[in-house]
């Protein structure tokens, strides 16, 4: 049985784990991601009870009750190198005893939905809409730090993205991973967009951002935006998503991510105010979690 030393697995005094500072019994196997930490308050406002709150960094969690429904909601951060701990420390707390460090005998599968902001790549995307991650391409490398990463990528897909992006090898190497299918069912059901995510492991440069410092590539929104494959386009940009599918995929549990398109880089607009679009947002995914 393996066991897991403290360098590896970081458990605080109280017993908690080192970043999220959550212990085992305080997370549902229901959980929304969100970035903002201010955003949890947001969706905990829905909850008809509250159970427990935890901050600790930039990870604020609420635990509580909606309509029967026991639901979890923990803020990021910003980037897939906070998700990369994050999703760790939730698998760590679901499946880890944290008393003798080793793995429990039973699995238990959690489901992680990702609630945030995004960018259009498409001019057909229209602003205030609901798109889901159908497919998360990686530009950040989290995954590729893992084994078994080949298991839960497409890897035709991520040739297509190397050939038509005419990819720099000092970038990371992308990787793509589909969300649960079953899950961007229940969540999306028909009105919901489906599309085709780049995670960016940056807001400007990495997403074609110029402001005094020139861009490495500065044609890569021109290809990204020509891409297709497969009847696959690139529809939008997010800095999360590709290390929530992909880590969640080698673990065996179910995720997927969903925005809101608050911009839409090709016909150059935006929208700042989209609390409104976002309260619906959520309130849909805490129906339909």
């Amino acid at each position: 049985m393996k066991h897991f030393p403290p360098s590896e697995l970081v458990i605080n005094d109280d017993g908690s784990i080192f970043h999220l500072h959550l212990k085992p019994e305080q997370i549902s196997d229901k959980i929304i991601l969100v970035g903002d930490p201010g955003r949890v308050a947001l969706v905990a406002s829905y909850f008809d009870e509250q159970e427990c709150s935890v901050s600790s960094r930039e990870f604020n969690t609420i635990t509580g009750s909606y309509k029967g429904k026991r639901i979890t909601v923990i803020s990021t951060g910003i980037g897939t190198d906070n998700i990369d701990i994050v999703v760790n420390e939730l698998d760590a707390l679901a499946n880890i005893d944290l008393k003798s460090r080793t793995e429990k005998p039973d699995f238990k599968q959690l489901t992680l939905v990702r609630i945030g902001t995004s960018g259009g790549m498409q001019p057909d995307i229209p602003l205030g809409s609901f798109l889901i991650s159908e497919k998360s391409i990686g530009f950040d490398g989290v995954l590729n730090f893992y084994e078994g990463r080949d298991r839960v990528c497409d890897l035709e897909f991520e040739k297509e993205v190397k050939k038509q992006l005419k990819w720099n090898p000092q970038f990371c190497a992308p990787y793509v991973v589909d969300a649960d299918a079953g899950l961007v069912n229940k969540i999306g059901q028909d009105e919901m967009l489906r599309g085709v995510t780049i995670s960016a492991n940056g807001f400007y440069g990495p997403q074609g951002r110029e402001l005094r410092i020139g861009l490495a590539d500065p044609h890569l929104n021109d290809k990204i935006e020509k891409f297709s494959f497969d009847n696959y386009k690139i529809t939008n940009y997010e800095m999360e998503g590709s290390a929530i599918a992909g880590l969640a995929s080698l673990m065996g549990h179910r995720a997927m991510t969903v925005c809101c398109i608050i911009a839409n880089r090709r016909v150059e607009a935006a929208n700042t105010d989209y609390k409104p679009y976002i309260e619906k947002l959520v309130q849909t995914v805490l129906e339909r979690i």
